[in-house]
This record gives structure tokens, sequence and C-alpha cells, in this order.
């Protein structure tokens, strides 16, 4: 069973920065999509950013020039790197995974979608 640990989350002002990460094990995928999506109460999940298995990326575009996917293949870590953060970027954070290329819509899934994989979240909070 694929497991997916974030870790990172924290809390900084307006500006500040954040290095999420996402351990993973038992990760046997040859061909792979991986990234993160948010939530936050009473909003939709929202996706963040993907990257797959050729290191091909996929930003939203509330987090274009400010949010980095990457990840190392070596310690099969994921990587998000956030910098410039707003208050609106308040949210749960989750590492999810799932097997195959990353499709167009791998960061606007269908609002009951389940990916294949994912962790149990790390909290980021930015205050003004």
């Amino acid at each position: 069973q694929v497991q997916l640990v974030e870790s990172g989350g924290g809390s900084v002002q307006s500006g500040g920065s954040l290095r999420l990460s996402c351990a993973a094990s038992r990760f046997t995928y040859s061909r792979y999509c991986m990234g993160w999506f948010r939530q936050s109460p009473g909003k939709e999940r929202e996706g963040v950013a993907a990257i797959d298995s050729d290191g091909s990326t996929t930003y939203a575009d509330s987090v274009k020039g400010r949010f980095t996917i990457s990840q190392d293949n070596a310690k099969n870590t994921l990587y998000l790197q956030m910098n410039s953060l707003v208050p609106e970027d308040t949210a749960m954070y989750y590492c999810a995974a799932e097997g195959g290329s990353c499709s167009d819509g791998w960061l606007q899934p269908p609002p009951l979608y389940e990916y294949d994989h994912r962790g149990q979240g790390t909290q980021v909070t930015v205050s003004s």
C-alpha cells in the first residue's frame, strides 16, 4: 500500500515562504502523476500543482509564479516551494498520487473524485 506523508506546514505572515514535503513509500509506479491540492473549511478542494514522472509540471492559475513543485526521485519525496504567501493560501495541503500521466483535469477533478493515494495533510496558515 502506497503511503504519503506530508510535512512542512506552519504559520507564516503574508509574504513569507514555506516548503512542503511529501515522503512516498512503497511507491512502485514507473509512470505517475503526483501533486498537491488544498482545502479549507467552506471552500471547494483546489488543485495546486502537479508533476509527472517525466518532470512535466502544471499549476493552478492562483499559484503560478509563486509556487514551485519538484521531486527528488532518490529520496522518493515531492516538494512544494511556496513563496509570496497570502492569506488566501491558508488551507490544509494534501499530497496525492496516481499511476499514469497527469491528465488535463488532474488539478480540477470532479467534486467527489478520490485520488488513488493521498496523505493526511499539513496545515498552512498565512496571516495578514
